[in-house]
């Protein structure tokens, strides 16, 4: 094996461009070779550890020579198969370009580069009295981030990483290197090339640096919990928050399957019930305000007395608790796989979306909790399933389909942020149609070889 690899003109030109930075050991390649998915592992044929721009357009020239693929690699938390080598290839790691270049407190906004992760970042900026909010859960790279124009618990306030990314530093199939973008926050000249490659999932070229808007830290951030009798209370609740235009930082759904994982994994002790996590940002006395409104607001649709977390621990556990949803999930089931899945809909849809899920997971049998970013119509549904049980798999997969086509009929999405990778390809044309034969041209033009992150996104 190692004979046939030192015969590998590309193999040998990276290996002297990197040294000891490539390798080619089989658990380094298999780690790239998958994410947090029950999606199979396909491993590249080496694995580069960039350090900086230029060295990631010089190994992206040298796979461009051989028509060699290339597959971007930030922390590999991805959720639909976006980093597997499907042809093999050549992983970039960028965990190595972990800098924040500069912060620019005054005009609230930085340029890092994308291995830098967001709690990296946030720690970065603890005395500027500035932060990052997209908050997706996992602690991604900002790369990874930007390619799959990511979102998460903060969005419904902040956005998504589309809103807030100001100019990107891109190298194109070519190896070019281009910079889109700037610090302006308004530009009317030309193309909106940033827009082009924000969830573009490195199938156009590979992000290595990032401009990103920045907030100030609010003066009172408060959480609280709040249970429902029914998962239609909890939805409705949200649905009638957002209506009122109250501006809530987060709400959260957990399903009382969720909830009762929760408990077992961070040993809470909520009721196993339908549950909203809210968090307020804002004045003290904003805050105080929002949280009485919406207090009468779950009043009215069966909701409990809020549990508040004020204190930073106290909101630092409940949060993290939040995110390891997947994990705790996981549990429930030990040695079995999660198959997370998401749609967005219009948020007017949302109770009935999701509660003609709900029906076809209770009848079905299959252990699959639901979470949501539900304050902009997003929810989660994860299949918590043995891959190799067919019958299991063909239940879950009926679902999902549904699930996602009920969502396109209400004028949703087929998927609100985990993206498209090679899970979701088939939706994206039930989604946009003759649409995705445009996107197919853009992707022939800038990269004719094929070469970035092939099968992901669209069949070429």
């Amino acid at each position: 094996m190692a004979e046939t690899q030192t015969k590998d003109p590309v193999i040998e030109r990276l290996r002297a461009l990197l040294g000891e930075r490539l390798s080619t050991s089989a658990a380094v390649r298999e780690h790239h070779g998958h994410d947090e998915s029950y999606h199979p592992t396909h491993a590249p044929d080496a694995v580069a550890f960039a350090e900086s721009t230029e060295e990631v357009a010089e190994i992206v020239r040298i796979c461009a020579a051989h028509k060699r693929p290339v597959i971007p690699f930030g922390t590999g938390t991805s959720l639909e198969g976006h980093v597997a080598a499907l042809h093999g290839g050549i992983s970039i790691d960028v965990t190595a370009m972990g800098q924040v270049l500069e912060v620019n407190a005054e005009d609230q906004d930085c340029r890092v580069q994308a291995g830098v992760t967001r709690k990296q970042l946030n720690t970065h900026l603890h005395n500027t009295g500035l932060f990052f909010p997209i908050d997706p859960g996992a602690d991604a790279s900002l790369g990874g981030m930007t390619a799959t124009r990511a979102s998460g618990t903060n969005a419904v306030r902040y956005g998504t990483m589309r809103e807030n990314v100001l100019g990107l530093t891109v190298v194109l199939a070519d190896g070019r290197i281009i910079r889109t973008g700037g610090r302006a926050r308004k530009s009317a000249a030309g193309y909106d090339l940033t827009r082009l490659m924000i969830g573009s999932e490195g199938t156009l070229g590979v992000i290595t640096e990032i401009q990103l808007r920045l907030y100030g830290i609010p003066e009172a951030v408060s959480a609280a919990v709040c249970s429902f009798e029914t998962l239609d209370g909890a939805v409705n609740t949200v649905i009638t928050t957002i209506q009122m235009g109250i501006p809530v930082a987060r709400i959260e759904l957990l399903d009382e399957v969720q909830m009762d994982a929760i408990n077992k994994y961070a040993e809470f002790d909520y009721p196993i019930l339908p549950t909203l996590f809210f968090e307020f940002h804002g004045s003290e006395q904003g805050v105080q305000e929002q949280a009485e409104t919406v207090g009468e607001i779950t009043g009215e649709y069966g909701g409990g007395s809020f549990r508040w977390a004020t204190l930073q621990e106290e909101r630092s556990k409940l949060w993290q608790a939040r995110h390891d949803a997947y994990y705790a999930a996981l549990a429930l089931r030990p040695g079995a796989k999660g198959w997370a899945t998401d749609v967005c809909v219009p948020i007017s849809r949302l109770a009935e979306c999701i509660s003609e899920t709900k029906q076809e997971i209770e009848a079905s049998g299959l252990l699959a909790p639901i979470v949501g970013h539900v304050g902009d119509g997003n929810f989660h549904v994860c299949f918590i399933l043995d891959p190799d049980d067919k019958a299991e798999m063909a239940r879950s997969q009926e679902i999902n389909d549904r699930m996602v086509l009920r969502a396109l009929a209400m004028g949703g999405t087929c998927t609100g942020e985990h993206g498209i990778g090679y899970g979701k390809m088939d939706f994206l044309t039930a989604e946009h149609g003759e649409a995705v034969s445009v996107m197919r041209q853009v992707k022939q033009a800038l990269d004719p070889d094929n070469i970035m992150n092939p099968g992901k996104v669209l069949r070429v």
